[in-house]
């Protein structure tokens, strides 16, 4: 119906031909229906579409919005099928079932129809962007219920691994599968973010309630609702996983969880466990080493951050700082830099909590603080092992931040993270941990800090109307107003309707240049040595978000809510 559905608005003056080979030419590159792509492309109004349909097939258009379907009626087409054809059965009469579709003339869809259900088939349009979000809205309100969940669902390709030290040693999930559907569930739940490309699980227990949600691109969905009486079988079995005490219930307890997923890929999982006033909390984060972007130049980095970065984890000795929340993607960048470092003809230590990848070349540690293995212990045995490159997971007190200077002005290139706002703030952390200001710079080359952005779906972002105001208060100057094209998210099957697709990371790198390490012997105030960075070349985190709304890759919401304001 492609082509004629395109012929015929052209025929009746509703859309322009250019417009038409603009939408022809976008679905020749990303695929999608041609009323979808002229829709979104401005072309022509989604009612306007749908009136045209009504008169051209000679159907009713109607608004699903306007319909409680009967939980009965939804059952008769699984959602599979309503996603694939794009319909949604809306009402039951006698021997037939009225049907809406975005595409009426689909005679494959309308067969496969009445093939599933035995009802003779009663078509109505609606448009595709209603029968999206009517799908969304009536197949998962209610969440699915277990036996949904549990029905085709075929867990024999994955299993835990045996692997020696830290890795689990627990009971093939094969034979566990048919002793308890939960451990079924359990695996479903796993696999599930996986294929989601989650970044963390949270299984969570309340007084009258049990969800399950993922974090997806940095905002957390829930996913699944499951039944009350499963809650404590469900994170004892997480517990037994990652090899925890299932009898310890009072304490916080960290555990992993390491799977093997068929075809030789593996995935391990941090496990977090913290008793809450209605039972125990479980968080994972998944770490996918497949997926680990270790390509400096793809991570976000401008032009001359990347230059500066480079320039001080290339020098021979001192100390290159990351900074930001957790979760912001300092490890990433720390493990790009090590990459990229991992010759032959350097030993490469590092000290971590818990160490989230391991690397041929590079000799890691992990702390166990509980026998007195903490990075300060790592850092002094690390000095007794003839270190070119040093990395320390997290300066948390004043004694691995002393060593950890020390080694930097011993001849030692040192690798770490802190946790604080921003770059110029990084100064008076150190000299607030009882760093002396004279060995913070003679010892700082770098300091980066960074935030992560939710990156636009390039299938479906659209040009956004912005406020010129709005994009003052941001920090834009008033001679860029104009200049470029702010996007905003739409969604569709690539993005699974979110409009976000991945996240970008947003730096600011600031080297410790002359004029700095005068200020900070001086002690001067951070939004002083901020003022000078600037004024000397430096970018902060709000100027590298609002290029990234320049370029395209983010929306001006992300860019605000993600960085805090270039105030004085």
């Amino acid at each position: 119906m492609s082509g004629r559905l395109g012929e015929l608005l052209v025929r009746e003056n509703l859309i322009s031909l250019q417009q038409l080979q603009k939408a022809q030419d976008e679905q020749r590159k990303t695929g999608g229906r041609i009323g979808s792509l002229l829709v979104r492309s401005g072309a022509i109004a989604e009612h306007d579409l749908t009136s045209f349909l009504s008169k051209q097939y000679g159907v009713p258009a109607i608004s699903l919005k306007d319909f409680d379907i009967d939980e009965e009626v939804l059952k008769l087409i699984p959602r599979s099928t309503a996603e694939k054809h794009q319909v949604v059965p809306v009402n039951r009469a006698g021997a037939s079932l009225i049907v809406a579709m975005s595409d009426p003339s689909n005679i494959f869809a309308i067969d496969d129809i009445k093939f599933l259900t035995g009802y003779n088939v009663e078509v109505v349009v609606a448009s595709e962007q209603a029968i999206k979000e009517a799908i969304d809205k009536h197949y998962m309100e209610k969440g699915p219920n277990l036996e949904e969940v549990m029905a085709g669902f075929d867990d024999g390709d994955i299993s835990v691994v045996e692997a020696e030290g830290d890795d689990i040693n627990a009971v093939d999930l094969e034979k566990s599968a048919e002793e308890a559907p939960v451990v079924k569930l359990v695996n479903l739940i796993l696999l599930d973010a996986i294929k989601k490309g989650a970044s963390d699980i949270h299984i969570e227990p309340y007084e009258k309630d049990f969800r399950v949600r993922f974090r997806i691109d940095g905002s957390l969905y829930e996913v699944m609702k499951p039944p009350m009486k499963l809650k404590s079988a469900i994170i004892s079995r997480l517990k037994i996983m990652s090899e925890l005490d299932i009898s310890e219930r009072r304490l916080p307890q960290d555990g992993r969880i390491k799977l093997k997923l068929g075809k030789g890929k593996e995935m391990d999982f941090r496990v977090s466990v913290c008793p809450t006033l209605f039972g125990e909390k479980v968080v994972m984060r998944l770490l996918d080493k497949s997926n680990l972007q270790l390509d400096m130049t793809k991570l976000g980095f401008e032009e001359q951050q990347l230059k500066d970065f480079m320039e001080a984890i290339d020098r021979p000795y001192g100390m290159v700082l990351v900074t930001g929340p957790t979760g912001s993607g300092k490890t990433t960048t720390l493990y790009s830099a090590l990459s990229k470092l991992n010759e032959v003809a350097w030993n490469i230590s590092t000290a971590e909590d818990p160490v989230e990848f391991n690397f041929f070349g590079i000799n890691q540690v992990q702390m166990h603080e509980d026998i007195g293995l903490n990075f300060a212990a790592a850092l002094r045995s690390f000095l007794r092992q003839d270190p070119d490159i040093i990395m320390v997971g997290e300066i948390r007190d004043f004694e691995t931040a002393e060593i950890g200077v020390k080694a930097a002005l011993t001849g030692h290139l040192v690798l770490s993270t802190l946790h604080t706002n921003d770059a110029p703030g990084t100064v008076s952390r150190l000299l607030n941990m009882g760093i002396e200001p004279f060995l913070v710079t003679a010892s700082l080359n770098a300091i980066v800090a960074q935030r992560l952005c939710r990156r636009l779906c390039a299938e479906c972002k659209r040009p956004a109307q912005v406020d010129d105001q709005a994009l003052l208060d941001a920090g834009f100057a008033p001679e860029e107003i104009g200049t470029f094209q702010p996007f905003e998210p739409v969604g569709c099957r690539t993005c699974n309707d979110r409009g976000y697709k991945g996240r970008v990371a947003v730096y600011e790198v600031m080297p410790l240049w002359d004029g700095l390490k005068e200020l900070v012997i001086q002690g001067c105030s951070t939004a002083e040595l901020k003022q000078e960075a600037i004024r000397l070349g430096f970018r902060t985190l709000r100027m590298s978000a609002l290029n990234k709304v320049k370029l395209g890759v983010t929306t001006l919401a992300e860019a605000v809510g993600n960085t805090a304001p270039d105030k004085f």
